[in-house]
């Protein structure tokens, strides 16, 4: 996931002054890695090398909403900022409709609007790449369910017949009378057997899908799990949030932190639910300041709560801190930084 530092930025731009000015504005702001341009040639052969475009919409061999149909054909396209001149707001609508991310103008307002829609822009590619990764843990996940019920399968359909050929074995073999061809070729039978059964039983111990090359154009399973870090046990998380991608995106997250997820469809759900045993940590969308709902979504955590409370809030923070949030992320989080959060959050709290 693309963090300030490391996201690619191209500024396509005729206007010398213009293009000095988003350049100081950017590394400002953290943002270092910085290509320019000044023609809409210059977007398309520099696009597949940025993250995010800065794209003026007028330009000496076409147009910003000309050329952004060919960025986005990209398999990877970046994100592209529209760039207008004041007054332009509903060709800034029109890209907006064509796929751009957002869009910025050339006013008195840019100093400050550049780096916050920058950033806003980072945060969202950060999220698509994000729920990718949601996307390929469920797949991971299924297929190590599926591995696991051909492991049972196994073990019950081949044990019992293996366990009656490897003791058949022995048997022949504690015959004193055995000729020495006859006791070799029965021993390569038992380290056969002895190996079929240790396929078997590191089958059933397989705790992830990873696979490995067999022949050309073949994959198979590897049975070599290798060591995995332990995960410290951190409690019970309730998760309630509206938003499915975001949900399934921080009970991910959470999970790998050690975490056991619930996910509550309401807030009486939710203020039934903190007083089991167990629970460390409670997140709760906030929405916008316009929405009837309380501070916290109508959640009101007990004073005495031995859990932490993480709001992600839409709009102004002060309210959810206010309720009792240990901790308030703005959305859209960073999910780069967000199980940190959620974990110094839970920890800050039982510590406290």
């Amino acid at each position: 996931m693309p963090d300030p530092a490391s996201l690619r930025i191209l500024v396509v731009d005729d206007d010398a002054v213009m293009v000095l000015l988003i350049r100081k504005l950017l590394e400002h702001a953290g943002y270092h890695r910085i290509m320019v341009g000044s023609r809409a040639a210059d977007a398309i052969a520099l696009g597949a090398d940025a993250d995010v475009i800065l794209l003026d919409y007028q330009l000496p061999d076409g147009t910003g909403l000309d050329t952004l149909p060919r960025l986005l054909a990209r398999p990877d396209p970046p994100s592209v900022v529209m760039v207008t001149g004041e007054g332009n707001e509903t060709l800034a609508a029109t890209a907006l409709r064509a796929g751009a991310d957002d869009y910025v103008v050339k006013d008195n307002s840019l100093r400050e609007m550049l780096p916050q829609i920058v950033e806003r822009v980072r945060r969202h590619r950060a999220l698509r790449e994000a729920q990718t990764a949601v996307e390929q843990e469920l797949v991971r996940a299924e297929r190590v369910a599926a591995i696991g019920e051909m492991a049972v399968t196994l073990h019950h359909e081949i044990n019992n017949p293996l366990m009656s050929a490897s003791a058949e074995v022995e048997l022949l073999l504690s015959d004193s009378g055995l000729a020495p061809e006859h006791k070799s070729a029965l021993g390569a039978v038992r380290d056969s057997l002895g190996r079929v059964r240790d396929i078997v039983r590191r089958a059933g111990e397989l705790r992830q899908a990873a696979s490995a090359d067999y022949l050309a154009g073949l994959r198979m399973i590897s049975l070599d799990s290798g060591e995995q870090a332990p995960v410290i046990p951190r409690g019970r998380a309730l998760l309630w949030i509206a938003d499915e991608d975001t949900a399934r995106l921080a009970a991910m997250v959470l999970r790998h932190r050690g975490f056991t997820v619930e996910r509550v469809g309401s807030v009486r759900e939710l203020s039934s639910g903190v007083n089991r045993l167990g629970v460390t940590l409670v997140v709760v969308t906030v929405p916008g300041s316009d929405r009837p709902e309380g501070a916290l979504a109508g959640f009101e955590p007990d004073p005495l709560r031995g859990y932490a409370v993480v709001a992600l809030v839409a709009g102004d923070p002060t309210g959810p801190r206010a309720a009792g949030a240990d901790r308030v992320l703005a959305l859209p989080f960073d999910p780069a930084t967000l199980a940190d959060e959620l974990v110094a959050a839970a920890d800050r709290h039982g510590s406290g």
